[in-house]
């Protein structure tokens, strides 16, 4: 069993930054694969980046791409995820995820075994 636990959440203005931060509990964290989801009010939770288990492979939605960079330090039991040149479309809450495995769609909020709470990113125009 994992536990993940968000932090690093908070109100910017946009053209800022934050970096969010995923605590996981458990010795088998750097076996996972770890990704970051959102989900804005009256929206479903999209995808916005996730990093395999050893930082090799990194994928991010589009809509992200460039502006936000997802890594992970797994002596720390944490993944990250720097976000730069925030807009105010970014609104969200943000939620950290592990899978066991890298099978499926990593796109997918399904294809994922543990989620954290959620922290809230609001960015004023």
């Amino acid at each position: 069993q994992v536990q993940l636990v968000e932090s690093g959440g908070g109100l910017v203005q946009a053209g800022g930054s934050l970096r969010l931060s995923c605590a996981a509990s458990g010795r088998t964290f750097s076996s996972y694969a770890m990704g970051w989801f959102r989900q804005a009010p009256g929206k479903e939770r999209e995808f916005v980046a996730t990093v395999n288990w050893n930082g090799a492979m990194i994928y991010y939605a589009d809509s992200v791409k460039g502006r936000f960079t997802i890594s992970r330090d797994n002596a720390k039991n944490t993944v990250y995820l720097q976000m730069n040149s925030l807009k105010p479309e970014d609104t969200a809450v943000y939620f950290c995820a592990g899978r066991r495995t890298s099978a499926g769609d990593y796109r997918l909020s399904a294809n994922y075994d543990y989620w954290g709470q959620g922290t809230q990113v609001t960015v004023s125009s």
